[in-house]
């Protein structure tokens, strides 16, 4: 499949160079295998790789004041956004739009893995259990 979605003629490079930095080391322990936060990047998001083996556990239900984006790797997972469950699995997307108290859980059976991607150049959170 060939896209052709804009002319790059319209499009001036701002000057970043390209950037490099480590999601995750995969001997670290816990949920949060790590984070690049946009700002490491010159970017405006910040990306974080979670994981669990355990169903039934997630993170606590919190907010961000921007959208975040989860993309389900491995397994599968019940997402509570304010008042939607949404059930995802391995190749699904999911939107926490701003300022919308989330959460999710591994469904289970195995791992859970994915990608939470939060539209800003640092990690903004407030916990709300």
């Amino acid at each position: 499949m060939s896209r052709h979605d804009f002319d790059p003629k319209t499009v001036t490079p701002d000057g970043r160079p390209p950037a490099k930095a480590r999601l995750f080391d995969g001997t670290r322990e816990g949920p949060y295998r790590g984070s690049v936060e946009g700002e490491a990047l010159a970017a405006q998001v910040t990306v974080l790789a979670y994981g669990n083996d355990e169903p039934g556990t997630g993170p606590v239900l919190h907010v961000h004041p921007y959208d975040e984006v989860f993309v389900v790797q491995q397994g599968r997972a019940r997402f509570f956004v304010g008042e939607a469950v949404i059930d995802a699995g391995a190749g699904d997307t999911v939107l926490g739009p701003a300022g919308v108290p989330h959460r999710f859980v591994n469904l289970g059976p195995g791992r859970l893995q994915t990608l939470d991607i939060h539209l800003s150049p640092r990690w903004i959170q407030t916990d709300l259990e």
